[in-house]
């Protein structure tokens, strides 16, 4: 009798320590989620509105194109000396047009599975990824092509900015886009747990 309750304790005592555990890793990787979405929209949110202000002065796109050539890896690195030391945040793509970006395997594989999505028509614009990779935990938003992109990404791109993409990115892959196919992704790493 008492080995059967002895027993019945420490089966109820590790069912118990394991559901701890698993609610907490669930509220861990939740939690990383939140803070690698907030950094992504840090950065996403800082070149979005700037790029806005350029799109609005001038509608040829020149200033915009401008902008992005001077100051958007330094607002980057702006952005990332702003987070925490573990923390980091960046865009890439298939087709980038700044060497700085590209991407990793990993990155790849998301950018792919994005794809796979939208081929198989069920793609969200919102859907986040959260990788695991050893003590890394990444984070990947979708970028999607608005038509004000079209400008400098997209299949009808003006001499004035085809000279600038030219004469600032000779690699450049960055175009032939439509509105609404996906460009590229944002992505935050966490180093914390």
């Amino acid at each position: 009798m008492k080995l059967n309750i002895l027993l019945l304790t420490t089966l109820l005592s590790t069912t118990l320590i394991l559901a701890i555990d698993t609610n907490t890793t669930t509220s861990r990787e939740m939690s990383v989620k939140q803070e690698g979405v907030k950094y992504i929209k840090l950065l996403g949110g800082t070149l979005k509105s700037e790029l806005q202000t350029y799109m609005k002065a001038d509608k040829t796109g020149l200033s915009a194109m401008g902008f992005c050539t001077a100051k958007a890896d330094e607002i980057t690195k702006e952005v990332n000396k702003k987070l925490p030391a573990y923390a980091s945040v960046r865009r890439t793509a298939l087709k980038t047009r700044n060497e700085n970006n590209l991407p990793d395997a990993l990155d790849i594989k998301v950018i792919n599975d994005y794809k796979a999505s939208i081929a198989a028509n069920t793609f969200m614009p919102t859907d986040i990824k959260v990788v695991q990779e050893g003590t890394t935990t990444r984070v990947y938003k979708p970028l999607v092509t608005q038509n004000v992109c079209l400008k400098c990404h997209g299949t009808n791109i003006s001499k004035e900015i085809q000279g600038e993409i030219t004469a600032n990115y000779p690699k450049d892959k960055a175009v032939g886009f439509k509105e609404g196919s996906l460009r590229g992704i944002i992505v935050s790493e966490i180093k914390k747990y």
